[in-house]
């Protein structure tokens, strides 16, 4: 534990140095009006790094303080039984239920992660907590509209809200056969015992108190998990600085391998899914239609950055079938509907 937070400690000035020393480098260009070859080569590498880095992390902050709020604002407003009362508690209702929760609380894939996590802890059951995490960043209304603006009414857009639902759904319910101890990282994540969570004030707090301490959750969360988003941040840059994607793009051909192409680029990018519909939409003719839906449904489950706050609050052995329940499955359906022409 001591070691990870040092590492946590140090990795914030590893990253403002590394920016430094690239803004010295540019610097040192202008005014000696060129560098050697082998600094101007490294020069334009870290340049790019950062430029990737940097694009990741602005875009994906701004949503992860959004869910950060909205766990606030459950942990504060909304009681265990209130939860109860609302969402059903087991099997395929609960999957369900959680399948749609993205409709009223629009999220992406980073601010879903401490939402879902404290909505188990106010009592929402892990197979509707599993179904949210994976279909809110796409089944909301801003990603809706984005992808609609994108595609418009088609099968690309369909098979997006279609295969997100499905695939969320058949998870959550088969996390719905797992006892939570065993999937969530430790007792802070787990429901509060119904003693418990049953004992509540007996006078309620000024409202003003209460947004207090509603910003004062969502910022004790904002740096757990913001760390870990620098560090998914940092990973998917180096792997697009270092990784010719060139070679990804030119594998991306017939119904089975592009399907395979664009999921590898879904995690690759780790771009966040309220925009991820244009990126999409820039490989159309390259790739078959069926792959578009693939980097659209699999990516906003699971990237780099995401995959990094699930080890935060999930198992090791629970975050890789969070991994490969969504990948099989949107492998298995993109290629088939490929395979049978559906998308014409």
């Amino acid at each position: 534990m001591r070691a990870s937070k040092s590492f946590f400690q140090t990795l914030p000035w590893a990253v403002t140095t590394l920016l430094v020393f690239a803004a010295l480098l540019r610097f040192g260009e202008t005014a000696l009006g060129g560098l050697p070859e082998g600094l101007a080569n490294l020069l334009e590498t870290l340049s790019n790094f950062s430029a990737v880095f940097l694009g990741i992390f602005i875009e994906a902050v701004p949503f992860l303080l959004l869910g950060t709020l909205a766990s606030g604002l459950v942990e504060v407003f909304i009681s265990r039984e209130e939860l109860v009362r609302w969402i059903p508690q087991r099997g395929v209702g609960s999957a369900l239920a959680g399948s749609l929760l993205g409709l009223f609380f629009p999220v992406c894939e980073c601010g879903v992660v401490p939402f879902a996590r404290r909505l188990v802890r106010k009592g929402l059951p892990l197979s509707a907590g599993i179904a949210l995490l994976l279909a809110a960043p796409v089944v909301n209304p801003i990603v809706i509209a984005s992808t609609l603006a994108a595609f418009g009414v088609g099968p690309v857009f369909w098979g997006r809200l279609a295969g997100s639902l499905l695939i969320a759904f058949i998870t959550g319910w088969i996390f719905s056969l797992a006892p939570p101890q065993e999937v969530l990282r430790d007792r802070s994540g787990l429901p509060l015992p119904p003693v418990m969570a049953s004992l509540e004030p007996i006078a309620v707090p000024p409202l003003s108190q209460r947004f207090r301490q509603v910003l004062l959750i969502a910022a004790d969360e904002f740096f757990e998990m913001g760390r870990f988003l620098v560090l998914g941040a940092l990973l998917a840059a180096f792997m697009q600085t270092f990784i010719p994607q060139g070679g990804l793009l030119l594998l991306g051909q017939g119904a089975v391998l592009s399907v395979f192409v664009m999921i590898a680029l879904a995690i690759l990018l780790s771009v966040c899914s309220t925009v991820d519909a244009f990126i999409a939409l820039a490989f159309t003719g390259t790739f078959t239609t069926g792959s578009n839906p693939a980097f659209l449904v699999f990516g906003p489950m699971v990237d780099i950055k995401s995959t990094l706050m699930f080890l935060r609050v999930f198992k090791p052995r629970a975050v890789l079938y969070l991994i490969l329940l969504p990948f099989l499955m949107t492998a298995v359906l993109m290629i088939g509907l490929n395979l049978a022409g559906v998308w014409g």
